[in-house]
């Protein structure tokens, strides 16, 4: 199990949000917990002093790409790209640096998998580039995708069955728990037990870290096999939990 960091993104700024408060249609209702006087590339430099490997630079939302690239470029290799990413602006990220393009959005059309456009998306940049982001909410008792900046459900939930079909189209899977995304009250639990049990790729969780021990709690549930992101409880991030603590717990894993 590793610690993976990250760097998200709103207009050019490094921020902390609660993620289940994005929308399209109005800013009012966006609940920030940090915004960083510190750069983009900053934070990139120092996870590179760090040697924290496969963290996530996302941009919520239009205006992020310069400030995207500069962190890319300040970490060659060391990070992935998430956010708006398609066909055609893939290869500006990885050529700037980004070891993998995440992808939700546009995989789907009208709630469900468009299997053209993922193969589309396969050849474009390979099958060992690519991150599926299957970040979802929960409803009826499942966890179901959702797309557009997490704001609508689609028709797919992740279940043993997805996983292990789409393993067979990226390198890794990258999940939000958008219900709990930046509150700091706890992970989801079950979704960390079911990522461990079932994905045969790489799973990075995030989600409702609050606590160092969270560090350890997803290591017995994901039966060390589910990588963790901890972005608003960190104290590079406004957080309590001590950033360098985190760091030297990562050092300690295989």
């Amino acid at each position: 199990m590793k610690f993976r960091p990250c760097i998200d993104l709103r207009n050019g700024q490094v921020v902390q949000i609660v993620g289940g408060t994005l929308s399209d249609k109005t800013q009012d209702s966006l609940i920030t917990n940090f915004e960083s006087a510190r750069t983009p590339a900053q934070f990139a430099q120092m996870y590179q002093a760090d040697q924290l490997f496969g963290g996530h630079v996302i941009a919520l939302g239009p205006g992020n790409t310069q400030s995207a690239l500069e962190a890319l470029q300040a970490f060659p290799g060391g990070l992935q790209m998430g956010g708006g990413i398609h066909p055609e602006n893939a290869h500006t990220f990885l050529d700037a640096g980004a070891s993998h393009v995440i992808v939700t959005s546009y995989v789907f059309s009208k709630g469900r998998m468009d299997m053209d456009k993922l193969n589309t998306l396969v050849n474009a940049v390979g099958k060992k580039r690519l991150v599926l982001d299957l970040s979802c909410r929960k409803r009826d008792g499942q966890f179901w995708i959702v797309t557009d900046r997490w704001q609508n459900f689609t028709e797919m939930a992740v279940t043993p069955a997805t996983i292990g079909h789409l393993s067979a189209f990226c390198d890794e899977f990258l999940i939000h728990g958008v219900d709990v995304e930046g509150k700091m009250q706890g992970i989801q639990e079950e979704l960390v037990t079911l990522l461990g049990e079932h994905s045969p790729i790489p799973a990075t969780y995030a989600g409702g870290a609050g606590h160092f021990s969270d560090l350890d709690r997803v290591k017995d549930l994901g039966q060390g096999r589910v990588d963790l992101t901890i972005g608003s409880a960190l104290d590079i991030f406004g957080g309590t939990i001590p950033y360098q603590e985190v760091v030297a717990w990562h050092k300690t894993q295989k």
